[in-house]
C-alpha cells in the first residue's frame, strides 16, 4: 500500500522493516491477535526478497536479489497459510572442465546411475564418488536433526551436540576449518572445488581461515528443509514476499511503506518510534519493536554503538537470453547443465588462487561464479511470448570480490569483473553468452551487475553483506539470549538476517522474534 497516514497511535508491535522476515514476523502476532504496524521506508515491502522487471519493455519477472529457497522451514509456510510454492531441479551441478585438452564435466543428479558415471567419466573411477556420497549423507543425517531446531529456543552448544550424536560429522562441521575434510576425502581438484562452493557463498574466507566462518556457511547450506536441497520459488521470490504480505494484512496488520524509521526510544517496557514520510515526521508508541535490519542499523536507531560491518564479497548478476548457449561439452545438454547450478572457475586450486588475490587487494584474475536458469524449472517468470520464443533467463553469483575492491570506483570495476567473470563462462561455451543475450525496448542487452556496494546503496545491507553480519552458529553463546533474537534493550528485538540463526531466505528470525514475544505474553 502506499505510505499510510491512517493507522494508530500505539500498537503491539510495531516492526521496523518490510522484508521477509518482519512480515513473517507482523504475520503471526497478527495471527494471535495482536495489533501490528509495519514501517517500510521503501514503496513497496519484501526487501532483497522481490521480483521486477528490471529490463525496459521485457515482461521478464526476476528475483533481483536473493533468488533460491533451502532454509524457509515448511512449518512456516503452513503456519500462515501461505500460498507459495517451490519446485525442485533435477540436476544438482554441473562444472565444466577441460581434461587433457578436451572440454568435459562435472554433472551431478539426474538420478544415482547418471551421476556415478558423470564421476567415473571425469575421473576415472569409483573413489571420489564413494567420497561424494560418504560426505553427503552424513550432511543429510545432520541436517534432520538441526534443521527443527531453528525455530524452536536456542540449544546450547552441548545440547546440539548431543542432537547430532555423530563425533565425526561434528569435528568436521563445527571444529577444524572444511578445507581439512576437503582434502581428507577428495584427491580430485574439481571435486574438491565444488564441495568447496557452499562454504564460500556471500563469505569472503579461505578453505582453512582459523575463524571457521566459511563452516557456518556451509553448515547452513547443507541443513535447509532437513535435506540441504535448493529449490526454485514457483513465480519468483516475490511470490513469497507478496504472499508473506497478504497473510499479515489479512490477519489485521498495518503495512505502512514509504515510512521510514529514523529513532527508537524506549525504557524497556514501553517505546516510542519516530519516523520520516514524504510529508515530514511522526510518532508511533509500541510496547515492543521487532526491528527487521541489520544490527548497524538497529543501533543507529537506539543510539548504541554500531558493530563493525561485516564485509560482503559477491557479485550478482541477472540476465535474459534469447536461448541457451551451446556447451563445448557436447555430452551435456544445456537445458540440464543450466537448469541446476552451474560453476565457473572453481576449481579448488582457482577458489584459493582467486581468495588470495582478493585479499591481496586485486580482482581475481579468473573470477569464479555460478549461474542457474530459473526459467527452466519455473517458466511462469517470464510472458507467454517470451516462452513460446524459447527466452531463459540466468542469475550469476560470483564469489570471492569483497566490497572493498571497489572502493575506487564501483562503476569501473563493476564493469571490470562483469567482462572478466563473463570470460570465464564463454571458455566453456560454443558461442559466445553475448550472441545469446535478449535486448530490451531499448535495443541494450538484458544484463545488470550489482557489487557489495550497490546492495549497500540499495538495500542498506552493510558493507552489502547479504547475511547483515557473518553467520553464526546454531546455538546460543554468550549474549544471545532465548530465542537468538534478544538486544541490551528488554523489549527492542532483532528480527533480521543478523539475528543468531539469520541469513538466507528463512523467516527464521521473523518467526523466533515473534514467538519471544508471544512466549513473554504469556500466549
Amino acid at each position: 500500500m502506499p505510505a499510510h497516514e491512517g493507522h494508530q497511535r500505539s500498537y503491539d508491535a510495531v516492526i521496523v522493516g518490510g522484508g521477509h522476515n518482519g512480515l513473517v514476523a507482523a504475520a503471526y502476532l497478527a495471527r494471535a491477535g495482536r495489533s501490528v504496524l509495519v514501517l517500510e521506508r521503501l514503496g513497496n515491502t519484501g526487501g532483497a526478497a522481490v521480483s521486477t522487471r528490471p529490463f525496459a519493455g521485457v515482461d521478464a519477472r526476476l528475483s533481483r536479489y536473493s533468488y533460491l529457497v533451502s532454509l524457509l522451514p515448511k512449518k512456516i509456510v503452513r503456519d500462515l497459510g501461505l500460498d507459495f510454492r517451490v519446485r525442485t531441479r533435477n540436476v544438482s551441478s554441473y562444472t565444466p572442465v577441460e581434461r587433457d585438452g578436451r572440454p568435459t564435466g562435472l554433472l551431478v543428479g539426474g538420478g544415482e546411475r547418471r551421476t556415478r558415471e558423470a564421476f567415473a567419466r571425469l575421473t576415472g573411477g569409483e573413489r571420489e564418488y564413494q567420497a561424494w556420497q560418504r560426505l553427503y549423507d552424513m550432511t543429510g543425517r545432520v541436517a534432520q536433526r538441526i534443521f527443527p531446531t531453528l525455530t524452536e529456543p536456542l540449544p546450547t552448544r552441548d545440547e546440539l551436540r548431543l542432537r547430532v550424536d555423530d563425533e565425526e560429522a561434528w569435528r568436521v562441521l563445527f571444529e577444524e576449518p572444511i578445507g581439512a575434510a576437503v582434502e581428507e576425502r577428495f584427491a580430485d581438484d574439481l571435486v574438491r572445488g565444488v564441495v568447496l562452493t557452499d562454504a564460500l557463498i556471500g563469505t569472503f574466507a579461505d578453505a582453512h581461515d582459523p575463524s571457521l566462518k566459511q563452516n557456518r556457511c556451509f553448515l547452513y547450506h547443507v541443513i535447509g528443509g532437513g535435506t540441504g536441497a535448493w529449490d526454485v520459488p514457483v513465480g519468483g521470490m516475490g511470490a513469497l514476499t507478496d504472499a508473506l504480505a497478504a497473510a499479515a494484512r489479512d490477519a489485521g496488520a498495518v503495512l505502512a511503506t514509504g515510512h521510514e524509521a529514523v529513532r527508537i526510544d524506549t525504557d524497556g517496557s514501553a517505546a516510542e518510534i519516530t519516523y520520516r514520510t514524504a510529508d515530514g515526521e511522526g510518532t508511533v508508541a509500541a510496547r515492543h519493536i521487532l526491528v527487521n535490519a541489520s544490527p548497524q542499523q538497529l543501533a543507529v536507531l537506539t543510539g548504541d554503538q554500531p558493530p563493525t560491518p561485516a564485509e560482503g564479497a559477491q557479485l550478482k548478476v541477472n540476465m535474459l537470453l534469447k536461448r541457451l548457449p551451446r556447451l563445448r561439452d557436447s555430452e551435456v545438454d544445456p537445458r540440464e547443465a543450466f537448469s541446476g547450478t552451474f560453476h565457473i572457475a572453481e576449481g579448488y586450486e582457482q577458489l584459493a588462487t582467486a581468495h588470495a588475490e582478493a585479499a591481496a587487494g586485486r580482482l581475481p584474475t579468473a573470477p569464479p561464479s555460478e549461474i542457474y536458469c530459473h526459467s527452466l524449472t519455473d517458466p511462469t517468470i517470464l510472458g507467454p511470448d517470451l516462452v513460446e520464443q524459447g527466452y531463459q533467463t540466468l542469475t550469476l553469483f560470483g564469489l570471492h570480490t569483497p566490497a572493498r575492491l571497489f572502493d575506487r570506483d564501483n562503476d569501473a570495476v563493476r564493469e571490470e569483473l562483469l567482462k572478466s567473470t563473463l570470460a570465464q563462462l564463454d571458455a566453456h561455451l560454443a558461442e559466445p553468452l553475448a550472441d545469446c543475450l535478449a535486448t530490451d525496448v531499448d535495443g541494450r542487452p538484458c544484463i545488470e551487475a550489482k557489487t557489495p556496494l550497490d546492495l549497500e546503496r540499495d538495500l542498506r545491507l552493510p558493507g552489502g553483506n547479504i547475511f547483515h553480519r557473518d553467520l553464526s552458529w546454531p546455538y546460543a553463546q554468550e549474549g544471545t539470549g532465548r530465542w537468538g533474537v534478544e538486544t541490551r534493550h528488554a523489549n527492542v528485538l532483532l528480527c533480521g538476517a543478523g539475528a543468531v540463526r539469520g541469513g538466507g531466505v528463512s523467516g527464521v528470525p521473523g518467526h523466533n522474534a515473534a514467538m519471544a514475544v508471544l512466549e513473554e505474553l504469556g500466549d
